[in-house]
């Protein structure tokens, strides 16, 4: 479905919706107040008032075409504003993540040189005024919400967003036409946003993408999925993060669909109920909960209750490719006795999911497939604006990344000699192209400018006939790209064996016993693997087999419990390659989490990390060996 307007750059746009939308009480974002509270609508004609409210405030604060203003918040719909704001007027957003530690907050604001830094909580108030003395570009902080106490108001400084905004509206008839002229002289080619990696290691890297970069990915999005005015999303993912940014904002924008806000990606489960969403952008980490959830209520359930749930997913996955009318009749019924229940927990309005960010395991692709529940993975990365394939709706080939999106072409280079093996366009389907493993390659309109002040990186990825290289390593099969992991996690292991932890990870975490899995064996004569078990599932065993559970960490040190991890890695090593069996493994009681620093506020494993932190209990798994 295209989309609702035509549009060249991100300002253009919001121009071209408030125009759409003037005079239609139509509503543009959602938010709910507090806990307890419903929803509160926000129609578009305050949405392009509040806009143009504070890019009249920005522009009177000195911001004008290529300077740089920070965002440090949740996704909340003064995120919104903030953004449109300073686009419009020329300015690039920069985005960080609201876990962000103070100092790295001050590497970016220093390394982008923002002169406005707009923060939502009282907790990322004071992170930026304890930033604000190291800076030398910031010249305000804005606080969308009033912080406890007054000792954070007594700065000169620092301003609250709705005292901003009021300044804003009576100075908007000055710069009414200063906006409008500022608006038409954006180009495609100019830059509309910083996003930062949060990369594993080092300092995060600037990319820079251009107006361009995102129009071309936003309307490649709506080449291949239909976003239209009846369509609502629940947007959770951070939007420092370009999936989010793209997926469920500007292409939801672009539909002229609207965006409710979680309150938070704790209570993602509650909300899904209360928005009740039509579309919904996430990463894998919430099909795999939801996943596990209906797992352990089947298993806690009688023999009876098992063997109508394995029944109604063998008709959940015939009823896809048949029109037997039988079938479709059993399908109705297995979706009162078991499907229904899983649709009400998403809010019994969800048409389609979107997942990316990380890799969807297949086999829970196909669970929800089977339950009337599509996923569309898609793959791409920041520095791709990110979308570079997604898997057609209704012909989906779960373990793959689906085909190559419109107007871009993607290539599979061998690692061995960089000999590029494989080309494919998005303009080249029906193809049944397939190819030999190597790493894959992008070009195209969605690919950076660079890296901001880093010339010598940029060139590292960005070759000389304009190929990216993003160091993650697949294949096509039969025309659906195929991703196998991250050349950089590649595992060499004791008999020099390429081993690609991804996928062995994906597969253990198909099991209802186990949060989260990392996979070790560098040098080893065998993998290893570090779980974190879900707690809760382990107990519901327990309970069955009249055991008792203790403490997580005595839970952990059960014989029985490792009897039953040992049995779920047998099962699943029968899918791997002899050199990819996960022969041993060690239990966990703490989490990765963003904040104990092993994950990336993207929710990807910082392997360095998590080596170095778990030396001695790595070493241990292979010290008789």
């Amino acid at each position: 479905m295209p989309t609702v307007v035509n549009f060249k750059t991100i300002p253009e746009l919001f121009y071209e919706l408030s125009l759409k939308t003037k005079g239609r009480n139509k509503t543009a974002f959602a938010y709910k107040p507090g806990p307890n509270e419903a929803y509160q609508e926000i129609r578009w004609e305050k949405f392009v008032k509040d806009v143009h409210a504070l890019a009249a405030y920005m522009m009177d604060a000195g911001l004008k075409k290529g300077d740089r203003f920070a965002i440090l918040s949740e996704n909340r719909y003064e995120w919104a504003v903030t953004d449109f704001a300073g686009q419009i007027i020329g300015g690039v957003n920069v985005s960080l993540y609201a876990t962000l530690p103070a100092e790295q907050c001050e590497y970016i604001i220093n390394d982008s040189g923002s002169k406005l830094f707009f923060v939502s909580t009282g907790i990322q108030l004071r992170k930026a005024v304890e930033v604000k003395g190291n800076t030398k570009s910031v010249t305000q902080i804005i606080a969308f919400d009033t912080p406890p106490g007054k000792n954070l108001l007594e700065h000169k400084f620092v301003h609250l967003f709705d005292d901003v905004l009021e300044k804003g509206r009576e100075m908007y008839t000055k710069y009414a036409d200063k906006i409008t002229a500022a608006l038409k002289d954006i180009k495609p080619e100019d830059i509309s946003t910083f996003i930062y990696t949060s990369g594993t290691t080092g300092h995060p890297k600037g990319v820079m993408l251009t107006n361009a970069n995102l129009v071309s990915n936003v309307n490649a999005a709506h080449q291949v999925i239909d976003i239209g005015p009846e369509d609502r999303t629940l947007s959770f993912l951070p939007l420092c993060h370009a999936f989010e940014r793209v997926g469920g904002y500007y292409a939801i924008l672009a539909g002229n669909a609207e965006i409710f806000y979680a309150e938070s990606v704790d209570t993602v489960s509650k909300n899904l109920t209360e928005a009740r969403p039509t579309v919904v952008i996430s990463v894998p980490r919430l099909f795999e909960k939801m996943y596990n959830i209906v797992l352990k209520n089947v298993q806690e359930g009688s023999a009876l209750k098992k063997g109508i749930f394995n029944w109604g997913i063998n008709i959940g996955r015939k009823s896809q490719d048949s029109s037997n009318p039988l079938v479709k009749i059993q399908k109705k019924i297995a979706d009162k006795l078991i499907f229904d229940k899983l649709k009400e927990r998403t809010g019994g309005r969800v048409r389609i999911f979107v997942s990316g960010g990380a890799a969807l395991p297949s086999e829970i692709g196909s669970f929800f497939q089977a339950a009337g529940l599509r996923i569309t993975e898609g793959y791409g990365l920041t520095e791709t604006s990110p979308v570079m394939s997604v898997n057609p709706f209704g012909k989906e080939r779960y373990g793959t990344v689906g085909h190559v999106i419109p107007g871009v072409t993607v290539g599979i280079q061998r690692v061995e000699d960089s000999r590029l093996i494989a080309e494919l366009s998005g303009e080249d389907y029906p193809s049944k192209l397939t190819s030999e493993e190597g790493e894959i390659l992008c070009k195209g309109p969605n690919v950076m400018l660079g890296y901001y002040n880093k010339k010598k990186e940029t060139k590292e990825v960005i070759d000389s006939d304009g190929w990216f290289h993003t160091g993650d390593i697949g294949r096509f099969v039969d025309g659906y790209l195929q991703i196998t992991d991250r050349l950089k996690h590649m595992i060499v292991n004791a008999g020099g064996k390429n081993i690609y932890p991804g996928p062995i990870e994906d597969n253990v975490k198909t099991s209802m016993y186990v949060d989260q899995a990392v996979v070790v064996g560098e040098g080893q004569q065998y993998m290893a693997a570090l779980i974190v078990p879900d707690f809760e599932a382990l107990r519901g065993w327990c309970k069955q087999h009249d055991i008792d559970a203790g403490t997580d960490h005595e839970l952990t040190q059960l014989e029985e419990i490792r009897k039953l991890f040992d049995k779920e890695l047998k099962t699943m090593n029968k899918k791997l390659a002899s050199h990819e069996k996960v022969r041993k493994f060690k239990l966990l009681t703490e989490p990765f989490t963003v904040e104990n620093g092993i994950l990336t506020p993207t929710l990807k494993v910082k392997r360095k990390v998590l080596e170095q932190r778990y030396a001695d209990l790595i070493a241990s798994i292979y010290k008789d060996d």
